[in-house]
């Protein structure tokens, strides 16, 4: 086989990277070219996305890749999900998004059930979980508040297509992350009309529906001069970042579950149709879009953002740690003294994630951890636990045995936390790739451009090509009594 190359972007909430991946004898090589933060902006009281400041920061992706002297076949963007930018009757992009975390959307569900459509009229349409941020409530708060923005739009691009679009004035609504808006109804892989018009919110914002692979056209002339690349096309890969993360799983049959690992942690397994019962919806259950029309049946469950915010307020007081030394800390630390709940709401955005840990063990009668190794521990040992209660519903779901827990992504380096997982699942949990999500971007690319044939031939060659760390369960009986001991505390 020929040698064949792919500039991948991988933006997740608080930071993106621009990667080279090169298909040479069936192996898979990488090499990050640059890598940026992305920062949520707070103005006037609102949280944004800087758009502009990422369209640069792919255009200087672009140039690294120029330098490096490898042409390449394409591009592909990929992004965490539900946030959108508008654009005006002119084409011009209209102000910066929202953010996800902006709480302008605090109560709009409700709101929107009561004003516009039952909550079970709305699963039944989506499948997907009810979140104060999903786009569907984003809307519903625009229009409320009689968003100038939104008025003046002529068209909803979703993060990915709108970054593809600043690439290549083209306008695409692509399939996987249409599917995280509580927007598309996943039998008919369209967009759900009547949520949006029953509110007041025309249906033309959204466009037809694409499916991961389609290639959606060359970069805009002045901008393949300016960097160096030529017109090489953009693709729609699967724009979601699971989406494409969960396309890498290095599995050789069905019988496995996932847990994207890393802001936020997705546990679900992938089947072939959307499941939109009484039981997925009284679970809080997601059907979100896949590659080769699956579904993946998920839950969002709150990740490391809880360790991300607490080491930020320490850095704030000067005391730095490398991870590494977090999980040092943590495997050190008493076992089983203190536990929160991952999704509980004071863990969303609060001014102090410290605080908020203590006011949540101090509520539920608990020691309060009192350092910083006893509050990694009951992040770490609450995350597992929480996988536990979260995969024990999929085992009633599932329609074949769930075998194994493959863990993706970033947290799947978290040598600690996979041996947790394990010892309270009581499954093996199979680690890696933490490139996961770029790897699929790159793979999808290369499927588009007729080097992979099918999805399971894509993970027999990640599978090939990617070193995985596998842990087996430990201490089941401590874990199980702490699952007893914890389970109260969980949001059902």
């Amino acid at each position: 086989m020929k040698e064949i190359s792919f500039l991948a972007f991988d933006l997740g909430a608080t930071s993106g990277r621009s990667i080279l991946g090169t298909l040479r004898d069936g192996k898979l090589h990488m090499k990050e070219l640059t890598r940026f933060p992305n920062q949520i902006m707070e103005l006037g009281g609102h949280f944004y996305w800087n758009i502009f400041s990422l369209y640069e920061h792919l255009r200087e992706g672009m140039i690294a890749c120029a330098k490096e002297g490898t042409p390449i076949t394409s591009i592909g963007i990929d992004t965490w999900g539900v946030d959108f930018a508008f654009l005006g009757s002119d084409g011009q992009l209209l102000g910066l998004p929202y953010a996800y975390r902006d709480p302008h959307t605090e109560g709009a569900p409700e709101q929107y059930f009561e004003k516009v459509m039952p909550r079970d009229e709305v699963y039944a349409l989506t499948g997907i979980q009810v979140m104060n941020f999903n786009s569907l409530y984003q809307l519903y708060a625009m229009k409320r508040d009689g968003s100038s923005v939104l008025n003046a739009a002529v068209q909803a691009l979703f993060m990915p297509d709108a970054l593809s679009y600043m690439l290549t004035g083209k306008r695409v609504t692509e399939y996987t992350i249409a599917s995280t808006s509580q927007l598309l109804n996943p039998r008919t892989k369209k967009i759900e009309t009547q949520l949006l018009e029953k509110m007041g919110v025309p249906a033309s914002l959204f466009g037809e529906v694409i499916l991961p692979g389609v290639v959606i056209g060359p970069l805009r002339e002045a901008l393949a001069t300016d960097t160096g690349l030529g017109p090489v096309p953009v693709v729609a890969v699967a724009g979601h970042d699971t989406a494409s993360a969960v396309a890498a799983v290095p599995a050789k049959d069905a019988k496995f579950a996932y847990l994207s690992s890393g802001t936020w942690s997705l546990m679900g397994i992938e089947v072939k149709d959307a499941v939109i019962t009484e039981e997925t919806a009284a679970l809080n259950i997601t059907n979100e879009g896949g590659v080769e029309g699956t579904t993946r049946l998920l839950k969002n469950i709150t990740g490391m953002w809880i360790l991300e915010q607490c080491i930020k307020e320490w850095k704030k007081e000067g005391i730095s740690y490398s991870y590494p030394e977090i999980v040092q800390m943590a495997g050190q630390a008493e076992a089983f003294r203190s536990f929160i709940d991952p999704d509980d709401p004071s863990f969303a955005n609060p001014k102090s994630m410290i605080r908020a840990i203590a006011d949540f063990c101090t509520r539920s009668g608990q020691p309060v951890p009192e350092t910083h190794p006893q509050l990694i521990r009951c992040i770490f040992e609450s995350l597992a636990l929480k996988y536990k209660d979260i995969l024990g519903k999929f085992q009633k779901l599932a329609p074949f045995p769930i075998e194994k827990l493959h863990i993706i992504g970033g947290g799947s380096k978290n040598k600690l936390l996979n041996q947790f997982t394990a010892n309270a699942i009581g499954l093996p949990v199979v680690a890696g790739p933490s490139e996961a999500t770029a790897i699929g971007n790159i793979m999808l690319q290369a499927r588009a451009a007729g080097y992979v044939n099918s999805l399971q031939q894509m993970r027999d060659m990640i599978a090939e090509a990617v070193e995985t760390e596998t842990f087996l369960p430990e201490d089941a009986a401590a874990w199980d009594a702490a699952y007893a001991k914890v389970k109260h505390l969980l949001i059902q």
